[in-house]
């Protein structure tokens, strides 16, 4: 059975059982309807997986792969604020008349700063010290930027990414792992999303600099289940749960700057039935 389905489960239940309730504090989320949203919360959840010996999809329910991989390449390769760039339409709600979402995301990424080797943003340093200084303790990105916060329309979610490359006896290439940190996440509509997303991310600077994939570990600092959602939440980590599909990335692309959304593929990926309409908090 899919690894990624029972870290979810397992997550959920711990939750759900041993979480903490928000009803009647001061919560700034609310429902479209006007009323506050409540959640049931945990405290620091870390979650791992192997990309090595399995690609971290769900099977209780499909997570759309192709637009989960385009909003992380909106944000990583494109380094845009702008929905008008983005194929889907998930961050509609938090976008002015002119399609921006202020300097959060995309445009923190775009940001050159200035290091000895010269003017660079934060992906193409991240490149760099992979191909030259793969063993530096100091590759990172960070886009929770506290000058800029009054000028985002949505504060970081994922805000940091910590790369670290270890070298496996008996192997000639070295293996690329990374740790996504989350001040806050809505379980049932972000979860496998976002792990999705940096586990391509992953395979793609892997294979940008010659690497293997080896661990995401999933830091979430406030980790939540709106109240609206717990009767979804129940339904769904008693479904059936399905092997994990095999994941391809277009093996004709070493560049990360090449890749699209349509270099990602999964054979045999069998889910149960879509949750659609899911309400989202705001």
């Amino acid at each position: 059975m899919s690894y990624a389905d029972r870290v979810f489960v397992d997550m959920c239940k711990d939750i759900l059982e041993n979480g903490t309730s928000t009803e009647g504090e001061k919560v700034r989320p609310h429902w479209p309807d006007g009323e506050s949203a409540y959640t049931i919360k945990k405290f620091g959840v870390v979650n791992r997986y192997d990309l090595s010996r399995e690609f971290p999809l769900l099977t209780l329910r499909r997570t759309a792969l192709k637009s989960a991989t385009d909003e992380m390449l909106w944000i990583w390769q494109r380094k845009s604020n702008n929905i008008n760039d983005l194929s889907s339409h998930i961050w509609d709600e938090w976008a002015d008349e002119d399609g921006s979402i202020g300097k959060a995301y995309g445009y923190q990424m775009g940001v050159k700063h200035k290091y000895k080797e010269g003017m660079m943003d934060q992906v193409d340093r991240v490149i760099y010290d992979l191909k030259n200084n793969p063993f530096s303790r100091r590759i990172l990105t960070n886009i929770y930027v506290h000058s800029d916060l009054s000028e985002m329309n949505l504060y970081p979610c994922a805000y940091s990414m910590t790369f670290n490359v270890t070298q496996k006896k008996g192997e000639d290439k070295l293996t690329l792992n990374g740790i996504l940190n989350q001040r806050s996440q809505d379980i049932l509509a972000a979860n496998n999303w976002n792990v999705v997303q940096y586990a391509v991310l992953l395979h793609m600077l892997a294979r940008t600099c010659d690497m293997k994939v080896g661990e995401l570990v999933h830091v979430i600092a406030d980790a939540h289940i709106y109240d609206r959602h717990i009767p979804i939440i129940k339904e769904l980590i008693e479904r059936p749960q399905y092997d994990a599909p095999k994941f391809t990335l277009n093996p004709d692309k070493h560049d990360f700057y090449e890749f699209t959304k349509d270099d990602v593929s999964v054979e045999n990926y069998i889910t149960g039935e879509q949750i659609i309409d899911i309400p989202i908090a705001i």
